[in-house]
C-alpha cells in the first residue's frame, strides 16, 4: 500500500461539510416536517391497499383466479418504474437538492393517485400504476433529505422516527381505507390519497428547510457503497433488500382474499385493514424500541435476528383458520420485524459520505422496488397455480434466505479502518 492511498482513503474519514462539522440548527423541525409528510404520505398510499383486488374485480376481472393475478400487476408496474428512476432522482437529488425531489415525488403522486380512481379498465389502473411510480419514490427522497440534515450522531434516531411514519402510516391508512371503502366504494379512497398527498407536500414546501451544497463545493471524498461494503458485500446489500421486499409484498395482491376465505364476510376489506393495521402498530412499537438497540447492539445484527423472526412467523399463516390466529400472527410478525428498516438505512447513512447519499438511497431503494414490483407478480401467480396458502410458505424461505445473505456478506467496513487491513487493498 502506498503513502498515497493511504492519504486518499483518510481523506473520507472526516468529510468538511458533514452535518456533524456544521450541523443546521433547524434540522430537527426538517425531520419532524418530513416525518409528519411521511406520515400522510403513507397513511393516503395505504388507503387503497385494502381493496386494491376488490377495485380490479369491479374493473371488469370476472374470473377469480385472474383476480389476484392483475392485482399482482398492478403492484408490479408501479414498483418496475420505480426501479428505473428512482436512481435517476437519487442523482438529481445529489446534484440540485433533496427538499426538490421530495416535493416533485409528493405533488407528482398527489396527482397520479387521484387519477387512479378514475380508471375504467384493469387496463389504465396498471397505466397509471407506472407513471405514478416513475413520478413519486417519497421513501427514498425522505431518507435522503433526513440524513443530509441530520447530525451523524443523532442518524440512528432519525431513521427509527422516519419509519415510525411509514409504519404509523400503513398501519391507520389500511383500517381507514378499508372502511371508507366499503361505505363509499373503491373509488373514493383515491381521491382522499390524493389530498393528503398535497397536504404532505406542502408541509415539505412551507417547513422542512435543506442548506444544500452543490457537489462541487462538497469537499468530503466522494465515500460511497462500494467503498464501504466492498463489491461483494454492495451485492449481498443490494439483493438483501431486493429479498425483503419481495418476501414482504409476496403476499400483497392475495392477502385481501385470504382473509375474505378465512372470515367469511362481506366486509373483508375492514377486517383486512384492521389486521394490516395491527400488524403495523406492532412493528411502530418495535421500531422504537428496537431502532434505538441497533445503535448498541449493531445494525447488522439486528438485521439478521429481524429478517430470520420474520421467517418463523410468516410461515404458519398457511395454516391458520381463524381472524383471531391472524391477528396473532400479524403482531408477532410485525414486532420482530420492525427495527430491520431503520436499521439498514441507519447502517447507510452512517458510513457513506453525505455528497452520496441521493445516490446511495437511489440505488438500494431501487433493488427494494424491483422486489416490489416482481414479489407482487410472483405472489399472484403462485397463488392462481397453487392456491391462496403457498405464498406465505415461499414468504418464509425467503426471509431466512435474506438473513442468511446479511450474516454470511454484508459487512460494513469501519470508516476508521485503512486499507492495509483489507485484504483487497493490500492486495
Amino acid at each position: 500500500m502506498t503513502t498515497e492511498t493511504a492519504s486518499q482513503f483518510q481523506q473520507t474519514e472526516t468529510p468538511e461539510l458533514s452535518p456533524d462539522d456544521e450541523p443546521d440548527p433547524h434540522w430537527r423541525r426538517t425531520v419532524w416536517a418530513v416525518w409528519f409528510a411521511h406520515l400522510l404520505a403513507a397513511i393516503g398510499f395505504s388507503f387503497v391497499m385494502p381493496f386494491l383486488p376488490f377495485f380490479v374485480r369491479e374493473l371488469g376481472v370476472t374470473e377469480e383466479r385472474l383476480v389476484g393475478f392483475w392485482a399482482g400487476v398492478a403492484m408490479f408496474a408501479a414498483g418496475m418504474s420505480l426501479t428505473i428512476f428512482q436512481p435517476i432522482w437519487g442523482a438529481l437529488a445529489d446534484r440540485y437538492g433533496r427538499k426538490l425531489m421530495l416535493q416533485r415525488a409528493m405533488f407528482g403522486g398527489a396527482i397520479m393517485i387521484a387519477v387512479m380512481g378514475l380508471s375504467q379498465t384493469v387496463w389504465q389502473l396498471v397505466i397509471f400504476r407506472f407513471i405514478q411510480g416513475a413520478l413519486t419514490g417519497t421513501g427514498s427522497a425522505c431518507n435522503t433529505l433526513v440524513a443530509s440534515v441530520t447530525p451523524r450522531k443523532h442518524l440512528g434516531f432519525s431513521m427509527g422516527l422516519l419509519q415510525t411514519a411509514i409504519i404509523g402510516g400503513n398501519s391507520l391508512g389500511p383500517w381507514l381505507g378499508g372502511a371508507v371503502a366499503d361505505s363509499f366504494g373503491y373509488r373514493i379512497p383515491f381521491y382522499v390519497c390524493g389530498v393528503l398527498w398535497t397536504i404532505a407536500g406542502l408541509v415539505v414546501l412551507f417547513f422542512a428547510r435543506e442548506e444544500f451544497v452543490p457537489p462541487e463545493k462538497c469537499a468530503n471524498g466522494n465515500h460511497g457503497l462500494r467503498q464501504v461494503f466492498g463489491t461483494r458485500g454492495l451485492t449481498a446489500l443490494l439483493g438483501a433488500f431486493f429479498l425483503s421486499a419481495f418476501a414482504v409484498t409476496f403476499v400483497g395482491p392475495i392477502f385481501p382474499l385470504f382473509v375474505e376465505r378465512i372470515a367469511q364476510t362481506t366486509r373483508a376489506a375492514t377486517i383486512t385493514g384492521q389486521l394490516m393495521g395491527a400488524g403495523g402498530l406492532a412493528a411502530g412499537v418495535s421500531c422504537l424500541v428496537v431502532g434505538r438497540l441497533a445503535d448498541r447492539l449493531g445494525h447488522r445484527r439486528v438485521l439478521i435476528v429481524a429478517s430470520a423472526g420474520s421467517a418463523l412467523f410468516s410461515a404458519p399463516h398457511a395454516i391458520a383458520q381463524t381472524v383471531g390466529q391472524l391477528f396473532g400472527l400479524r403482531i408477532g410478525w410485525g414486532l420482530i420485524s420492525g427495527g430491520a428498516g431503520p436499521a439498514m438505512n441507519a447502517m447507510i447513512g452512517a458510513n457513506v459520505s453525505s455528497d452520496t447519499f441521493g445516490r446511495s438511497f437511489g440505488l438500494t431503494t431501487s433493488a427494494m422496488c424491483l422486489g416490489f414490483a416482481l414479489g407482487p407478480l410472483a405472489g399472484g401467480a403462485l397463488a392462481s397455480a397453487m392456491g391462496l396458502r403457498w405464498p406465505f410458505v415461499v414468504m418464509a424461505v425467503l426471509q431466512a434466505a435474506t438473513a442468511v445473505l446479511i450474516a454470511l456478506y454484508v459487512r460494513p467496513r469501519e470508516r476508521v479502518q485503512l486499507p492495509s487491513e483489507d485484504g483487497i487493498a493490500a492486495e
